[in-house]
């Protein structure tokens, strides 16, 4: 038997909280924002224009605190100026546009924006005060605080031009919890719109023979998302492979031992103590790995490939596990059994900032009432409860090959599952549910597993999921984030279905 891993004192499985993957590439996103206003009143009461510009520096402000790059098209107040910003929204390759409602407004001021352009419109309605001081009220008082004034005008001519009616963030400008909430909602929803339109996700191998609905039209995929699928070779690996210098290799040694547990097995007899060899060469693989990623200038991968039986070929492609649940957790989804679809699912969550884990269900528990969930890898490190866990398997199951497998279940609360099916039209459809990680042990394999519990019951959640045509595999991630992930598919123009939870 293969010598077990000797791990230094200083990471051992005593050590304290667990580290975290930082992002390699910061998430960002173009952001436009520009305000609306009548022109007649600015003559009418004067300062009140200077009174607008402020609050739209404000929110100009809390949008860029997201991280977002924000530009400020200035305010628009006649039909005029409406057409002539336009053409400088569309130049600017914008995600996301909001639209502050600083003071009523002439739908005019808008019809034609709306009308124009083909990504989300967000109608922030933030007055300043949280109410009007009744006793000492003025016409001018009203007006600076007349953001909601013109949404029903708006959202109705947006329905009259043939779009969806814009969503409404409503509140006070300042101290409002739940406003401000939704304005980094946003703003991570056009991290996910830029990402996943200008992705580039490179692919090599095949899906599995039989997983009929792994196969995926790449065309399609660019399609409909934006995204580029990148053609690479599998033996692209043993390229950078032989690259691989030894002081490399024990630094990802390093990396991987103080992020992972390494525990002696249980009650499974494929597993073992994480051996010396299959340290080695997750290590090895992962820093391949790194160079192919860098070389390709990708943003995730799709793979399956098995290789000859007995060559170098096979061993390095059966052991991407740990390096890809690491460049998961860094914000490169990687994603096993060649499933593109869940590629941009994990991509979505991951830019959301809400992880995005390779799942699949396991066996239901119907005593308790909940489902597994989880897969073989990869998986996003950083969602993970508490230090994940590495084991050496003797073999995985279903496929060929042997080596270091991640084991964790995910944080528990809140979490939400997506998956991208596709219908018999070609269409693709986004799948949606939330749940909770609920508290337990999972089973010692090797292969993630979260206790996934879902109203009304699960036998009658798991029935309803099937029904709407998900693929097996979904991206898993914490908190329930299913109104954004509606709001994407919104976006790109995609079926989005949430499944009912209460009935």
């Amino acid at each position: 038997m293969n010598e077990s891993v000797a791990v230094p004192p200083h990471l051992n499985a005593g050590a304290p909280a667990p580290l975290r993957i930082a992002r390699r590439k910061p998430r960002t996103a173009r952001v436009g924002l520009f305000g609306v206003g009548h022109h007649t009143y600015w003559d009418q009461f004067p300062g009140l224009k200077d009174e607008m510009y402020a609050k739209m520096d404000t929110l100009v402000r809390k949008v860029a605190a997201t991280g977002v790059t924000v530009t400020n098209f200035g305010l628009v107040d006649t039909a005029k100026a409406a057409y002539a910003l336009v053409p400088q929204l569309k130049a600017a390759d914008l995600d996301l546009i909001f639209c502050d409602m600083v003071t009523y407004a002439t739908s005019a001021t808008f019809g034609i924006i709306i009308r124009s352009l083909d990504i989300p419109i967000v109608l922030v309605a933030l007055q300043p005060l949280a109410a009007l001081d009744y006793a000492r009220a003025t016409t001018h008082m009203q007006l600076a605080n007349d953001d909601f004034c013109s949404v029903p005008e708006f959202t109705g001519v947006a329905i009259r031009m043939g779009r969806r009616p814009p969503e409404v963030i409503l509140g006070t400008l300042d101290g409002d919890a739940a406003a401000e909430a939704e304005l980094v909602e946003w703003c991570e929803i056009a991290m996910a719109l830029h990402d996943v339109k200008r992705a580039r996700i490179g692919h090599f191998g095949h899906p599995i023979e039989h997983m009929l609905d792994m196969q995926t039209d790449q065309t399609a995929l660019t399609a409909a998302f934006g995204c580029h699928i990148v053609q690479t070779e599998a033996d692209d690996l043993l390229r950078f492979e032989r690259e691989v210098t030894d002081a490399e290799i024990h630094g990802k040694r390093a990396e991987i031992l103080g992020l992972f547990d390494t525990p002696d097995p249980k009650s499974d007899p494929l597993t073992r103590k994480l051996t010396e060899e299959d340290l080695q060469t997750a290590a090895r693989v992962a820093v391949a790995l790194d160079k192919f990623i860098a070389h390709h200038a990708i943003d995730g991968l799709a793979y399956y490939y098995e290789g000859e039986p007995g060559s170098a070929l096979r061993t390095l492609v059966t052991n991407l596990i740990v390096g890809n649940s690491l460049l998961t957790a860094a914000g490169f989804p990687m994603c096993g059994e060649s499933d593109l679809k869940t590629c941009l699912a994990m991509l979505i969550m991951d830019r959301l900032g809400i992880g995005g884990s390779f799942a699949e269900f396991h066996p239901v528990d119907f005593k308790e009432g909940f489902v597994l969930v989880g897969h073989d890898g990869p998986h996003h490190i950083n969602i993970a409860a508490g230090k994940p866990v590495l084991r050496s398997l003797i073999k995985y199951h279903g496929k060929p090959g042997r080596g270091a497998s991640v084991e964790f279940k995910i944080k528990e609360g809140p979490i939400t599952m997506l998956s991208v099916g596709v219908t018999a039209q070609g269409k693709f459809k986004f799948i949606i549910a939330e749940g909770e990680s609920v508290h337990g042990p999972i089973p010692a394999t090797g292969n993630t597993n979260t206790r996934g519990f879902f109203r009304p019951d699960v036998r009658t959640f798991l029935k309803r999921w099937v029904a709407e045509g998900p693929t097996h595999h979904f991206a898993l991630g914490i908190g329930h984030r299913a109104q954004a992930l509606r709001r994407i598919g919104e976006a790109l123009g995609i079926e989005t279905v949430i499944i009912d939870l209460e009935k």
